[in-house]
């Protein structure tokens, strides 16, 4: 699981956002992401009657509502499933539109300057996740006894010195 440090960094590297009434679901964010899962880009906007915090990662699109006292609202739409998107810009405010095939998602009163970045991610992600270029890739799960093989062979190859070994095989045992 992804700690909120790890995603408030993630946060603070997008130039444009907007975390008006969501501070709630921010904080909530770490026991929904994978350890492998990062913030692309978020907004917040008006929802089925509340504020929602809208996050992208590299795998899918995450609408958060975490209420006042307890309860929390929670939808996704995995990136591939994502049909089209659109957008509506006034003069303060704005909406995003999004198609996923079964139904469409519209959020209203977003701030505007967060409007054009958020599409742009959205759809640099979609590209990539279809084309299989994802930003993040899930790693093969390799054993620690796998990894101590490896650096054996590197040892019997006379590449890495027997002290190496020894400090790699203490830290993939986690000794």
């Amino acid at each position: 699981m992804r700690s909120l440090e790890q995603i408030l960094n993630d946060i603070s590297k997008i130039p444009f956002h907007d975390t008006f009434g969501t501070k709630k679901e921010i904080r909530y964010l770490p026991s929904i992401l994978d350890d492998n899962e990062a913030v692309l880009s978020f907004t917040s906007g008006f929802f089925d009657g509340n504020t929602w915090l809208i996050v992208l990662t590299h795998r899918r699109l995450i609408f958060l509502d975490k209420g006042m006292i307890y309860g929390l609202k929670q939808r996704e739409i995995p990136l591939d499933h994502i049909n089209s998107v659109g957008h509506k810009i006034g003069l303060l405010l704005g909406s995003i539109a999004i198609q996923d095939g079964a139904s469409a998602i519209r959020i209203d009163n977003i701030q505007k300057q967060t409007i054009i970045p958020f599409i742009d991610a959205l759809n640099r992600s979609i590209d990539n996740f279809k084309t299989g270029r994802n930003i993040r890739r899930e790693s093969p799960s390799i054993s620690a006894a796998d990894e101590i093989k490896k650096y054996k062979l590197l040892l019997d190859e006379g590449t890495i010195t027997e002290e190496e070994f020894k400090i790699k095989k203490r830290q993939l045992l986690e000794l």
